[in-house]
């Protein structure tokens, strides 16, 4: 598998921070494992369970997006991420193990960045096969206009208040924010 450089990875998201290396190494690590390149289209699937800096990489490195409807997210604030080939039916988990940083790196945030691009894999991410059921692909749904705001709103999303169909920030506002 070509290996992307990093400073690519870096252009994309902007800057260079501690996140963006682990999500690299991340990314790499999970590539690896299923033996992948990056998706053209919907081969793979990535199911990330945080949205920092590292999704940027994992995102660039993988080529799963929300566009593709290949990039889930589960907000549960973990350094985790689960790759899933469709032309294998194999998932991997990845997971940061987030050692203590060493002494001599301290609090020297671009030292920090190089230890972690240069540590050794498994020092730093756990990578074990998991089994997912295989995710939907993704599916074009009709645009209809909201009510309220005009605004096309996908048909799927749509919130009913009496006979008006409206978008989700109208309903909300309607309804004082509450959860149908």
């Amino acid at each position: 598998m070509p290996k992307v450089p990093f400073e690519e990875v870096v252009g994309f998201h902007g800057h260079v921070c501690p996140g963006l290396a682990i999500g690299y190494r991340m990314a790499l690590a999970g590539l690896a494992a299923l033996k992948e390149i990056r998706a053209k289209d919907e081969e793979l699937v990535a199911i990330v369970e945080n949205d920092a800096c590292g999704v940027d990489a994992l995102q660039f490195l993988t080529g799963c997006t929300f566009g593709k409807g290949n990039l889930i997210f589960h907000d549960y604030g973990k350094s985790v991420y689960t790759l899933y080939s469709r032309r294998t039916g194999i998932g991997v988990r990845i997971a940061w193990n987030e050692l203590p940083v060493p002494e001599r790196v301290g609090g020297d945030r671009d030292a920090r960045v190089r230890w972690i691009l240069g540590a050794h894999e498994e020092e730093i991410v756990s990578v074990r096969a998991v089994t997912i059921d295989e995710p939907a692909k993704a599916r074009i749904h009709e645009s209809v206009r909201c009510d309220d705001c005009g605004e096309r709103v996908m048909a799927t999303r749509v919130k009913k208040s009496g006979e008006r169909r409206l978008c989700i920030p109208c309903w909300e506002q309607e309804h004082g924010n509450r959860t149908p």
